[in-house]
């Protein structure tokens, strides 16, 4: 995988100098090309991941191919201690924490009627509670003193009804919730809070189990501009809200979807869906 920063950049390469971001979710998919491109363009980073193997990698191909400083921090997003340790280290390591970008998440197809209980509450944990554990963790360990950004990655799911994806549209409605919330009481205190709902991304694993073969066609005629996302857009996205060019933005939920939230539904019925 060569990754986001082989691309070439249309943000100037000291746009977050200085700065320290932790990514969750941030060995694979998303949350690697959020890290490659904050790490292109300046900043040192923290990645967090549930797989040891995969963590390590990443880092350490960031590390080398852009020369910033990039932690390796195994830990759950879906324990509190974990995080805080993570948090801590990132601090005590790289002197500050300025951007926490909530990628870390949970997704399988099933219909809702056959969702189990811990299949439901695994995506919860992941999803909602995760983003609360790293939230509440960067807050009190870094931000409440010294201001920063939270950016989280939400999704479209919960804008209509999707089947098979009942526990990812409540986990990701929730996150949209916490966004809103966060921003009006912490906005004051210096700390921006926004949120990124992609819609289908074709270049990620999740897509490519949710949409596969002869769906993922189906999905392009629906969506306006024809074409899957691509993780190239919401990192370009990222770098925007997370820039001081976007010092304004507060609350705020940027859908990044060619506009199928406008235009259709998900060709999601169970009976063509692979194990639903």
């Amino acid at each position: 995988m060569t990754g986001w920063i082989s691309t070439v950049s249309i943000f100037r390469d000291t746009l977050f100098s200085g700065k320290v971001a932790l990514i969750t979710g941030g060995a694979t998919g998303i949350g690697r090309g959020i890290a490659e491109a904050l790490a292109r363009h300046g900043a040192d980073l923290a990645l967090l991941s549930r797989k040891a193997d995969n963590l390590a990698s990443t880092a350490a191909e960031i590390e080398a191919t852009t020369g910033r400083r990039c932690l390796a921090l195994p830990a759950d997003v879906r324990n509190p201690e974990a995080v805080d340790s993570a948090v801590a280290r990132t601090i005590t390591e790289l002197g500050r924490l300025d951007l926490l970008v909530n990628n870390a998440a949970g997704n399988f197809p099933c219909a809702s009627e056959d969702l189990s209980p811990n299949g439901f509450g695994a995506v919860i944990d992941i999803d909602a509670k995760g983003t609360w554990h790293a939230s509440r963790s960067v807050f009190r360990g870094w931000m409440k003193e010294h201001g920063g950004q939270i950016l989280n990655i939400s999704a479209t799911l919960h804008y209509g009804g999707t089947p098979g994806q009942l526990h990812v549209a409540a986990a990701k409605a929730a996150v949209d919730a916490m966004t809103r919330t966060l921003a009006v009481e912490w906005g004051p205190l210096g700390v921006r809070v926004n949120a990124i709902a992609p819609g289908p991304i074709g270049d990620t694993e999740g897509a490519r189990r949710l949409f596969p073969g002869p769906l993922a066609d189906r999905l392009r005629a629906l969506i306006p501009t024809r074409r899957l996302g691509s993780i190239d857009d919401i990192v370009n996205l990222a770098l925007f809200v997370l820039s001081e060019a976007a010092s304004n933005l507060n609350g705020t939920i940027l859908v990044s979807d060619g506009g199928l939230c406008l235009a259709g539904r998900f060709p999601l019925e169970p009976e063509s869906r692979p194990g639903v």
